[in-house]
């Protein structure tokens, strides 16, 4: 059911026409920055910390309001004016997470396709709302009015749960921030390409034991990663070469040749690479370990 009515709400035509220009201005900003902008959006990603950076902020909010929801009851069946004034530090809190969640999510939501794309926005709209909700509730609270405050927030958890379920199921349906690399490939070396189909300074697709993977041959060195991108799997064969890296053609991560750490995102999760040799006219590779 609960499916059902998501497929629904992201068969809507409006969302493409406001996910396509704000995707757009996502990229321009942190392109206009330059240099530093791509670090930003490196550490935005959460290059720096081997998996995306947004969980990491998104449980401040979903605990400091779930703490808050228990305080506002234990407020208004007691009366006790401690527990208010305890509820309304956890929603301050919460909304604090709330803008590092909205940045990092917002981030990595533009670097997404499809049916991914309009679910992520639908998620962020709903975050955004429950964010506005909490914030009123919080300025009600002060002002004195702290019964409609806690309905306010009532309401505002509920948002967030909603908006929850969407998280999840962009990463357990569409598997957005976890790996899409390929795992596997031979335990000893295997052939995949004879050494002449591979001329310094080129890439070539091959497959070693089931397992697609990009040879190079760079400077006189052979290297192999896996073929599929960490990212969302994107055809590293098909990407640009650039000096002691590899550039994937649908969402520009970047990899290190030799040992695949993420140079540059959106990927978070270095590429996997083979052990790769280049023996008696032909290139051998076997699964690292």
């Amino acid at each position: 059911m609960a499916d059902t009515a998501l497929d629904v709400v992201v068969d809507q035509p409006w969302l493409t026409q406001i996910a396509d220009p704000l995707s757009s201005a996502v990229h321009n900003v942190y392109e206009a920055a330059g240099d530093a902008g791509r670090q930003l959006k490196n550490f935005a990603h959460g290059v720096w910390l081997g998996h995306p950076l947004h969980p990491v902020f998104t449980d401040i909010p979903l605990g400091a309001w779930t703490t808050a929801l228990v305080l506002d009851a234990a407020e208004g069946a007691t009366g006790d004016r401690n527990c208010g004034r305890a509820a309304d530090i956890a929603v301050g809190l919460g909304i604090a997470g709330a803008v590092g969640a909205a940045v990092t999510g917002l981030t990595d939501w533009s670097e997404t396709d499809g049916r991914a794309k309009k679910v992520g926005l639908v998620h962020g709209l709903l975050n955004l709302t429950a964010t506005a909700l909490y914030a009123t509730s919080l300025v009600m609270r002060r002002n004195g009015q702290r019964s409609a405050g806690r309905a306010l927030g009532l309401a505002g958890f509920a948002t967030t749960c909603t908006a929850a379920y969407l998280g999840g199921d962009l990463v357990y349906h569409e598997r957005i921030g976890v790996s899409h690399a390929d795992q596997g490939g031979p335990e000893t070396f295997k052939q995949i390409l004879t050494s002449d189909e591979l001329p310094d300074n080129d890439k070539r697709l091959a497959d070693a034991a089931g397992t697609p993977v990009v040879a190079v041959r760079q400077h006189g060195h052979v290297c192999a990663l896996v073929e599929h991108c960490s990212h969302l799997g994107g055809p590293l064969s098909e990407g640009t070469l650039k000096d002691g890296s590899i550039v994937c053609p649908w969402h520009s991560s970047e990899f290190a040749l030799e040992d695949g750490h993420v140079i540059n995102g959106p990927a978070t999760s270095a590429q996997p690479c083979f052990d790769a040799r280049d023996r008696a006219g032909h290139i051998e590779v076997r699964a690292r370990t």
